[in-house]
């Protein structure tokens, strides 16, 4: 018995030693991603208030409401997340909580988000996606030491992420201004096309306003969709926000689901929400 007893801590010693390796080894990864987008990042941007005369009236409109004042000169914005992720297929929901951190780099622009995501007890799924330098990636692994996805470099998945960017980027909504690169072109009376770019990509997404001027939806005709099964395919996606509150002088959404616009109706993929919004890199 005393012998099965030291087998069994040596196994454990051994699970965690190997565990705690990988865990490192990701955290080493995404540090050095954060460190290319710092390098990237650059100056912030010189406030253009002339520009920003020529923005479409609901674009005016929004910032005059969720703008801090005066609005913050960004470098570098940090935001814990928690949420569910649906692990499952359109018709067979399967939410599994997940943990977040999310870098955003707006001079860039880029942003780095690393998770957890709790598949069982004691089962995670680690989860990196990245833009840098106007390429995008996504890795999934297995506890961190199986990869379960690994995809970088194609134009479609830097114009997904660029998507992404510009629609996440309403909880730093300085991001979005002129000054930030976004050019903004009008769609009609309550909707506005957001473009952005970054190295040889770019990317646009249209932004929804609703009668209280802020964003009620952004969304784009076709994104690249990969459930992992079949061959990828572009269809139709958006992010809705659902709630809203201040945080750190700017007002931001503070419930939001996405969600793939299929055949078959909406298939919601992410519900989430922001734990803290730190932005301690900002320009004074």
């Amino acid at each position: 018995m005393p012998f099965v007893f030291r087998t069994l801590i040596l196994v454990l010693i051994g699970l965690g030693t190997v565990l705690g390796l990988a865990e490192w080894r990701w955290r080493v990864s995404t540090d050095d991603t954060q460190a290319r987008l710092t390098r990237l990042g650059g100056s912030v941007p010189v406030a253009a208030p002339g520009r920003r005369r020529t923005l479409p009236p609901p674009v005016a409109r929004y910032f005059d409401r969720v703008l801090p004042t005066p609005p913050r000169q960004l470098r570098h914005v940090r935001i814990i997340w928690t949420g569910e992720f649906n692990t499952g297929t359109p018709g067979a929901d399967r939410w599994s909580r997940f943990d977040a951190e999310q870098d955003f780099f707006p001079g860039a622009p880029g942003m780095v988000w690393d998770a957890h995501i709790r598949m069982a007890p004691g089962l995670t799924v680690r989860v990196r996606d990245a833009l840098v330098a106007g390429e995008g990636s996504m890795r999934a692994s297995l506890l961190g030491l199986y990869t379960v996805a690994d995809r970088h470099g194609t134009p479609e998945l830097a114009e997904a992420s660029l998507q992404r960017y510009l629609a996440e980027a309403v909880w730093l909504p300085e991001a979005l201004l002129p000054e930030y690169g976004v050019r903004w072109d009008p769609v009609d009376d309550t909707r506005a096309r957001a473009t952005v770019r970054a190295g040889h990509a770019s990317a646009s997404v249209e932004f929804r306003f609703g009668a209280d001027g802020l964003v009620s939806s952004a969304s784009v005709p076709a994104r690249l969709y990969d459930d992992g099964a079949s061959e990828p395919s572009m269809h139709p996606w958006q992010g809705r926000y659902l709630a809203w509150a201040h945080v750190g002088g700017a007002l931001v959404p503070s419930d939001a689901v996405v969600e793939w616009l299929l055949a078959d109706g909406p298939f919601a993929y992410w519900r989430g929400r922001p734990v803290s919004i730190g932005d301690d890199d900002a320009a004074s």
